[in-house]
């Protein structure tokens, strides 16, 4: 059972920076594409940034340049870089793997448990 276990979120002023990480564990699997996602109250969980396994990287218009995602792939874990922040960065984040299940023969998305982000004005 893969078990993914975030850390890294908190409160910044507007301008400020925060490093998130999300840790793969329970799985010798490979994994394919690692994404981070945003969650605000009342509105659906929105991609921020992904990076593929050869280390491609895709980022959300409004984050582009302030946001660096990044990945370990011996440690399992993916990364994002957030500086510039201002308040509308402000949500859960949630990181999301694409996991292969070798005994199930199949890949499998598995979510972190979410952090808060809160950028203060």
């Amino acid at each position: 059972q893969v078990q993914l276990v975030e850390s890294g979120g908190g409160l910044v002023q507007s301008g400020g920076s925060l490093n998130l990480s999300c840790a793969a564990s329970g799985s010798n699997s490979s994994i394919d594409v690692m994404r981070w996602y945003r969650q605000v109250p009342g509105k659906e969980r929105d991609m921020v940034a992904s990076i593929s396994s050869s280390g491609r990287t895709n980022y959300e218009d409004s984050v582009k340049g302030r946001f660096t995602i990044s990945r370990d792939n011996i440690k399992k874990t993916v990364y994002l870089e957030m500086s510039s922040l201002n308040p509308e960065d402000t949500g859960v984040y949630y990181c999301n793997l694409y996991v292969w299940i070798a005994g199930e023969l199949t890949w499998r998305h598995y979510w972190g448990q979410g952090t808060q982000v809160t950028v203060s004005s």
